[in-house]
């Protein structure tokens, strides 16, 4: 069986709407272990041919059959892994990858191939072409016979039986092409068959058949009968179990697909830094964003939280006199004895009544203007507002109408600095009042300070202070939230019938269920941060696109390249792994970098601008991993577009 048959092949490209025959039906057998030399003028299809025969193109007719199979139509992935086992290619223009070491230059097709072992082979075939001391550098180092010499160990890597030589010694001085001629002649008498395409009769000379091309057509097929036939190559080792090969050849793969990637970024560091600008400021954003949206809602919950758990608030309400609301606090009916009737409505836990006022509190020669609030002990459970140094008033005290105060840290501040006012005797509307103790810092709403207050036994408040019968508000902390909505009936059934208020009146006061006002907080802070969050993923997107842009320039720079890795045995996909893992890469160290500037910006508006920003692992996963996934989703266009190359297009492309 021949090793190579071919019969009536054709080949014909569209050039200019027409089409142009470059093979008119080429028929030739080639027998394993010939040296053939292919010659013909420029233009005449020779290298075509050679094309044709190493499975980097397709004839257009006839069949090309390869150790005994029908090669015509083989897909891509066909063509190249029998390219990877079957032949070996020296290239005229070394083609090899700049910025990578000889011995990676060898060892590059056994990656594909799925072979073990690559670096001892590299080394061991380095050595053979006397490069052993030049396995770590890179083709730029080398001399062009040296580089040559580089190609013709890669070619021999995965133990070829065929060795394709398209010009081999075209671009190297005549002493050095000589040598490259005994090598290949070596090779031969190995038992390589050597297919060599030359326009130069002394070096087709080496040749022991010489196939003549002129337009198309095989014109003369000389054989020199006067030296033995090459021995049949060596019968190749058995492959390793698949299991280790393949395991081996993925984890090869991957080294080769990520050191790649890394070289490409490192060959043009300016436009990879731009590159990664667009996804680290869209990582960054989103993670300021989502930090200072989780800020909020945690303030609003601290603020709810000091407010208390399931509260109904019920506030007096100004009449309306000839369609004309008073102003707040103008008029109340609400009593003590509301507070103690609204006590026994079912649902209710328990309750605070409320009188408060603006006073002036003076302590040394320090004075404060601030709001007094008069209250129950209930106070202290219901609002969480057990004092953090000192305690709270009692109810004898309350019934007492001791002249004992709480006071908040804005009021603490003014009067006493860095003094513990606890035990201390305060003046209050030119009452002596002793500070008892120092209510828990609650913080700023808004123009609000929590902070800004004192507390005092509400019977003290409105008869020694206030001289009021009627409250401001109070508060009833129900059983449960589903207790809530019935217990607002109630206590609006009830106070209605206290007020002897007819049905055709409104209500003088005004119930608030602070679980729907807490709902509506958080739902809005959830609103504002998905805005937030959306605008700044907007970002990651523009980042994408900036890669995918830069990935579509890096193809066309690299597509040599591409077609190189083809030729020796790469898979469509392969090729677009390589692509898509510099893509990751790119939006991947973007990503990192945003993270890290996303959380100092929140550690920096937190500390320096005051705003409540609190960073959660979960946005560094999410915008992380967004990242991440806008690599993959815009590095898969240039990707494919690599791994679609034809490997004779790429090869020839300037």
């Amino acid at each position: 069986m021949p090793l190579i048959e071919l019969r009536d092949v054709a080949r014909s490209y569209l050039v200019g709407g027409s089409p142009l025959q470059v093979l008119k039906g080429v028929t030739l057998t080639i027998e394993e272990g010939e040296f053939v030399a292919i010659m013909g003028p420029s233009g005449s299809g020779k290298s075509t041919l050679m094309q044709i025969l190493g499975l980097l193109d397709r004839p257009t007719g006839g069949t090309y059959r390869l150790l005994g199979r029908d090669v015509s139509n083989l897909s891509d992935d066909e063509g190249a892994a029998l390219r990877s086992k079957t032949i070996g290619f020296i290239f005229q223009m070394f083609n090899l990858l700049a910025r990578t070491s000889t011995r990676d230059n060898v060892a590059l097709p056994m990656i594909y191939s799925g072979a073990p072992g690559r670096d001892a082979r590299a080394t061991e075939l380095l050595v053979s072409v006397g490069l052993g001391d030049r396995l770590d550098h890179a083709p730029n180092q080398l001399s062009g016979g040296q580089q040559q010499r580089v190609a013709i160990a890669r070619a021999l890597v995965n133990r070829p039986k065929i060795l394709f030589a398209d010009e081999p010694t075209g671009n190297l001085a005549s002493d050095q092409a000589d040598e490259i001629l005994r090598l290949i002649e070596a090779l031969n008498r190995d038992g390589i068959t050597v297919i060599m395409v030359t326009h130069e009769p002394d070096i087709a000379a080496h040749a022991r058949r010489v196939i003549r091309i002129k337009d198309g057509l095989v014109v003369a097929d000389e054989r020199r009968e006067d030296e033995p036939r090459a021995a049949k190559a060596p019968a190749r080792p058995a492959p390793p179990p698949q299991s280790a090969a393949a395991s081996d050849s993925s984890l090869a793969a991957a080294r080769e697909y990520a050191a790649s990637a890394l070289r490409a970024m490192a060959a043009n560091k300016a436009r990879s830094a731009l590159s990664m600008l667009g996804i680290l400021i869209g990582v960054a954003a989103v993670i300021a964003m989502l930090a200072i949206g989780a800020g909020a809602q945690k303030a609003i919950e601290a603020r709810l939280a000091s407010l208390g758990s399931n509260l109904i608030m019920v506030f007096a309400r100004p009449p309306n006199m000839n369609g004309i609301i008073g102003g707040s606090g103008i008029y109340s009916r609400l009593t003590l004895e509301d507070a103690k009737s609204v006590r026994s409505v079912p649902g209710v836990a328990d309750i605070y009544p409320e009188a408060e006022g603006n006073v002036q509190i003076v302590y040394g020669n320090q004075n404060w203007n601030t709001e007094m609030q008069g209250v129950t002990p209930s106070y202290e459970s219901i609002r969480n507002s057990t004092p953090y140094f000192g305690r709270f008033f009692t109810a004898a005290e309350d019934q007492a109408q001791a002249r004992v105060v709480l006071l908040g840290q804005t009021v603490v501040k003014q009067l006493f600095g860095a003094q513990n006012p606890v035990g201390k005797t305060v003046e209050i509307s030119h009452i002596a009042f002793k500070v008892i103790g120092l209510l828990p810092i609650k913080g700023s709403n808004g123009n609000s300070d929590q902070d800004d207050l004192i507390v005092v036994p509400i019977n003290t408040a409105m008869k020694r202070v206030l001289g009021t019968l009627y409250l401001h508000e109070m508060a009833a902390q129900c059983e449960s939230p589903e207790a809530i909505g019935p217990a607002m009936t109630g206590i609006q059934a009830l106070l209605r019938r206290r007020h002897r208020l007819p049905a055709y009146k409104d209500d003088d006061f005004t119930l608030r269920n602070m679980a729907a006002a807490a709902a509506t907080l958080q739902g809005t802070t959830q609103t504002m941060s998905l805005l937030l969050s959306i605008v700044a993923a907007i970002s990651l997107l523009v980042g994408g696109v900036g890669i995918m842009n830069i990935l579509l320039v890096s193809v066309n720079e690299r597509t040599r390249e591409i077609g190189l890795r083809k030729a020796v045995g790469a898979s469509r996909r392969a090729i677009m792994s390589q692509f898509l893992i510099e893509s990751l890469a790119l939006s991947a160290c973007g990503g990192l970098l945003g993270v890290a500037l996303g959380v100092s910006v929140s550690l920096g508006l937190s500390f320096f601008a005051g705003w409540a920003a609190a960073v959660s692992v979960s946005a560094v996963l999410v915008a992380f991993g967004f990242s991440a996934g806008v690599g993959v989703v815009f590095g898969l266009w240039p990707a494919r577009k690599a791994a679609l190359l034809s490997p004779i297009e790429a090869l020839r492309y300037e």
